[in-house]
């Protein structure tokens, strides 16, 4: 039944409900420390992803999928913040995959969508997300993205073999929505096939199913090095958060 919505589409209506799933069981190698507990402008990274997906009137429920470790600082720290929608806390997986489909077998299951957002993307907005979801009720598969502003090569033992067109390229990024049905089949059908996805999508298209984009924001950054966390509080400071 799930699949046939998302292929006939659907209207959005004020009683739309999306179940947030946040992947945040990696073990932030390239930061050298766990990114998702350092401060982003005096509040914790993590903290901030929360708060944002929290504020979304579309999204009822948040369930994280972290490391066991984890566990019970995350609780405490949703529970100090006094989040009202992050209902469960469970452990991840090894792979950003399993951990986002261990989140999704544990959303409600009369939840309409699911959007999953990356745990180190702080800086996304109200509107992203809600224009993600919206966009997602009536197609059934949707990313935000922008367009890629450099050159891009393709390249073979270190030279160049071809370009690729820059008007056909986009950055996709986080929350991708989708119908909970296809989003749930479409990973455990990855996982039944032990097929490695570097995002959501890509379980979604790999079953035919086409993926819509929506405007993100070159503020959306994903947090993986020191670097980007310099880059994201100067973000901060350009916003006057």
């Amino acid at each position: 039944m799930g699949f046939l919505k998302c292929l006939l589409g659907r209207k959005k209506g004020p009683n739309l409900t999306c179940t947030a799933v946040v992947p945040a069981a990696g073990h932030s190698l390239r930061m050298g420390e766990d990114k998702l507990f350092l401060s982003l402008g005096e509040m914790p990274v993590l903290l901030r992803t929360l708060r944002t997906l929290e504020s979304s009137v579309y999204i009822t429920e948040i369930i994280i999928a972290a490391r066991e470790e984890s566990i019970v600082p995350l609780g405490q720290l949703c529970k100090d913040a006094a989040l009202t929608k992050v209902r469960k806390i469970v452990v991840g997986g090894e792979t950003r995959s399993a951990s986002v489909l261990a989140g999704i077998r544990e959303a409600d299951p009369s939840s309409e969508l699911i959007a999953v957002h990356d745990g180190d993307r702080p800086l996304v907005t109200v509107d992203i997300i809600n224009t993600a979801i919206e966009k997602a009720a009536e197609r059934g598969a949707v990313a935000p993205a922008v367009p890629v502003k450099d050159t891009i090569k393709r390249a073979v033992d270190g030279v160049v073999v071809g370009a690729l067109s820059r008007s056909e390229l986009y950055a996709v990024q986080t929350p991708q929505v989708f119908e909970h049905g296809l989003i749930l089949g479409a990973l455990e059908k990855a996982a039944e096939d032990r097929v490695e996805l570097t995002d959501d999508c890509s379980a979604v298209e790999r079953i035919g199913m086409p993926v819509f984009l929506t405007e993100g924001s070159y503020d959306n950054i994903k947090l993986t090095t020191p670097e980007d966390l310099a880059v994201a509080e100067a973000i901060l400071e350009r916003q006057g958060v």
